[in-house]
């Protein structure tokens, strides 16, 4: 082997890298929730200009995306949170075009990103039940961020557990390997019902 290809084998050694669908999940999922965050940043500045705007999403009492976006929920770290979500989804779309381009990571590094899918995921969670529960209003922006979120979590911990960056058990690799859909399709399925259950009777009206 050549000094070259001793360097290159070096170099990928203890890294890990996906294929091109996943990556191209990231990008999608990614580009999705960038969507989202900007398109409710940009109805925020336009509800802080004029307190009486009121944003296209807004088509009834239940679907009332301006109601979202004045509640405290919707500044949960002193900020909107769109300002995250433009920074964290856009940080997604930087992952799966690297991929696309060939990029191999290590394994502190699929890790972070699996923590990061998390948080994400966890606070959608939060964010849905304040939503349902107490504001009382549905933003589909807000939706369409929830939806990417959990796809690109869930599938980010399916290739970390198939790679064996993450420990788990070899049913549970076999499982994610042949059935990753599954668990983002109940998930998913689960904050449609509850979606569906809270406003059960004006959906059905």
């Amino acid at each position: 082997m050549t000094n070259a290809g001793t360097q290159a084998g070096t170099e990928t050694a203890g890294t890990v890298g996906a294929s091109r669908a996943f990556a191209w999940l990231l990008v999608i999922t990614g580009a999705m929730g960038l969507l989202a965050a900007w398109v409710i940043t940009i109805d925020k500045f336009k509800l802080l200009e004029d307190p009486n705007f009121v944003p296209g999403c807004s088509l009834n009492p239940v679907v009332a995306c301006g109601n979202i976006m004045k509640s405290e929920q919707a500044s949960a770290f002193g900020f909107p949170n769109p300002m995250l979500g433009l920074v964290s989804y856009g940080i997604v779309v930087c992952v799966g075009m690297s991929l696309l381009a060939g990029a191999r990571f290590r394994r502190w590094y699929w890790l972070t990103f699996n923590a990061g899918t998390l948080f994400g995921v966890g606070f959608c969670a939060w964010l849905t039940y304040q939503s349902l529960y107490n504001i009382n209003s549905l933003c589909l922006w807000c939706c369409l961020a929830w939806v990417a979120t959990v796809v690109m979590f869930w599938y980010v911990t399916a290739h970390n557990v198939r790679e064996g960056l993450l420990p788990a058990p070899g049913w549970l690799r076999s499982f994610f390997g042949e059935f990753a859909w599954v668990p983002p399709v109940l998930h998913l399925g689960i904050i449609g019902m509850l979606i569906l259950t809270r406003w059960w009777d004006f959906w059905t009206s």
